[in-house]
């Protein structure tokens, strides 16, 4: 097709950003049509590498360009009219059932399409799929009995994380140019980290979840959000100033004025960088990289340290943020996974301090125990808003591995290795518990290769709504240290 000659930022357009394409859009140089014809086929011809687009509405997703191509035609102007986009396969989206991966919910219907896609539209995104999950979210690699199991794009041997797995290896791979997904424990970062891409969790409540929620019900947890995931952190960025906003027919379309950041340029930047943790071991690769990126910084004028009195204890969040979510989980389950749970819970041994074992012995605790779990993420929140006073991000892992090889195990007996030294498959929780029990928001950035040559990403951490923070932050380390890469199976077509 004619886009292969079509070049932006030194890159074949499958892996423009989506900004980059709306302004292709917008001059005429191409057009919707085209451009969703030619992503169509790109996702024919390559996914079934990765099984990453597992429901598609083509030819719904042409007649919208046919819409947005008149559009353009007209003089009309919106930040992603014509652009195609897929999005998180539990996401509610009119004509399309939603899932969450979960044979019972087959050709379960949405009722209301979710705000987040409602405003996708409104800024003239075409949808043309929904992208594989981990079952109801649950894992952090991403399989299920519907659609069954997303590889990696750097290697299919590998998981792309979970639970928006599908939606990081889509973006990865070129089948789509901007992605919507979800982040409870970490399902927007992991994924963002295993496949080299970029991630956001909004400050908790900035983008509405309603219309987000499990087939049949409306609650949604406190502890998750949704948001973008793109190539560029302008994507990001963009995505979220559409996005943003209190939930309602009559909000969408209008703009949520959020600060501005703090900086304009590295200089000027406080930056907090963290490379251990009290509960996991860190690798080696993780501090090279953190020491590399605190010299470079430094050069451009940030300042930069590696420890501070004012950081929150990083095991008190982690266990805290387990102590709230796994009840939350378990309460979910049927009457009879729930009697099975407990009586599993009884079984735990005493001297067992993991991570799960803290969560789940929260399930059989009383109401007073609830409660001092919420007192306490009250104030490690003061904590980190004490912080944010003196330092404007922190920098930090985004899990203790990279992408790790497809493990159908039981979660409880798989184990993953840092540098030769096994740790709990739940000790992912670690590095990605405080943003996600403090509302914080946390923009997950590509690094480079490990030794390996899978990608190595960091986690970026600012301010409650200082959303414009941490995503400049990221923006800057992309021009300054280079962004998003092609994984070489897919960077020749």
């Amino acid at each position: 097709m004619q886009f292969q000659h079509y070049y932006l930022k030194n890159m074949i357009i499958p892996f423009a950003s989506a900004t980059d394409t709306a302004s292709l859009l917008a001059s005429g140089e191409v057009c919707a049509i085209e451009l969703v014809d030619f992503m169509v086929a790109r996702i024919v011809e390559l996914d079934p590498q990765i099984n990453a687009v597992v429901v598609r509405d083509f030819e719904q997703a042409r007649r919208a360009a046919a819409s947005a191509d008149a559009a353009l035609k007209r003089g009309i102007r919106r930040p992603l009219l014509g652009v195609p986009v897929t999005v998180k396969e539990s996401f509610h989206v009119a004509g399309l059932a939603t899932s969450w991966g979960i044979g019972a919910f087959r050709d379960w219907p949405c009722r209301t399409e979710s705000v987040a896609i409602q405003r996708l539209k409104h800024a003239g995104a075409i949808i043309v799929g929904k992208t594989n999950i981990a079952t109801a979210l649950a894992d952090w690699q991403c399989d299920n009995e519907l659609f069954g199991k997303t590889s990696n794009p750097w290697d299919p041997s590998r998981t792309p994380g979970g639970s928006s797995g599908g939606s990081a290896a889509a973006l990865a791979a070129g089948l789509s140019f901007l992605e919507l997904g979800s982040d409870l424990a970490g399902s927007i970062r992991i994924p963002a980290h295993f496949c080299g891409v970029y991630g956001h969790r909004p400050t908790q409540g900035l983008i509405s979840s309603q219309g987000y929620s499990f087939p049949g019900t409306t609650a949604t947890s406190d502890l998750g959000t949704i948001g973008p995931m793109a190539r560029s952190a302008d994507d990001l960025r963009c995505a979220v100033d559409l996005l943003a906003g209190p939930g309602s027919p009559e909000s969408i379309g209008w703009r949520f004025k959020m600060p501005a950041a703090r900086h304009d340029q590295v200089q000027g930047f406080r930056v907090l960088l963290l490379d251990s943790h009290p509960l996991v071991p860190s690798s080696d690769a993780d501090r090279q990289q953190l020491d590399t990126l605190a010299t470079e910084l430094r050069k451009l004028g940030a300042t930069v340290a590696t420890e501070s009195p004012l950081l929150p204890s990083l095991a008190e969040a982690a266990h805290v943020f387990m102590r709230i979510l796994i009840p939350q989980n378990v309460a979910r389950l049927s009457e009879e996974n729930y009697a099975a749970a407990l009586e599993s819970i009884h079984a735990i041994a005493e001297d067992d301090t993991s991570l799960m074992a803290v969560g789940l012995r929260a399930c059989i605790g009383n109401p007073r125990d609830g409660f001092r779990a919420n007192e306490a993420r009250a104030r490690l929140k003061l904590q980190w808003q004490r912080l944010f006073r003196d330092w404007d991000v922190v920098v930090c892992p985004v899990s203790p591995t990279a992408a790790f090889a497809h493990d159908d195990r039981p979660m409880e007996d798989r184990r993953l290795s840092v540098d030769g030294l096994p740790i709990s498959y739940f000790d992912q929780m670690a590095w990605i518990s405080f943003a996600s029990l403090c509302g914080l928001p946390a923009t997950s950035v590509p690094c480079g290769l490990n030794r390996e040559d899978m990608p190595n990403g960091l986690q970026i951490i600012g301010p409650h709504y200082e959303d414009h923070t941490t995503l400049a932050f990221a923006s800057h380390l992309e021009r300054h240290f280079g962004g998003f890469v092609p994984p070489p199976r897919f960077a020749g077509h």
